[in-house]
């Protein structure tokens, strides 16, 4: 299955993420995004300098206001 950063704020997703069979890192330092297929955050500090530059390749989830099961299926349709 895909390699999924996920803010640490996020335990729910993580586990959840996790069930599905996903290998799920804890976001701590801007370079544990390296090698991850998508990551997900919680959008608390989301561009907060207005800049737009990115470290990684893949798809950014914003988890904002979706539930864990929300969060999996926009991973899951992100990532095919």
């Amino acid at each position: 299955m895909a390699k999924i950063g996920v803010e640490q704020s996020l335990s729910s997703v993580q586990q959840a993420l996790r069930d599905k069979g996903h290998d799920v890192i804890e976001l701590k330092q801007e370079h544990d995004t390296q090698n991850c297929d998508c990551c997900v955050i919680s959008g608390l500090d989301q561009n907060v300098m207005g800049m737009q530059d990115t470290s990684m390749q893949g798809p950014v989830i914003n988890a904002d206001g979706l539930t864990a099961d929300q969060v999996c299926q926009e991973v899951e349709s992100r990532l095919q």
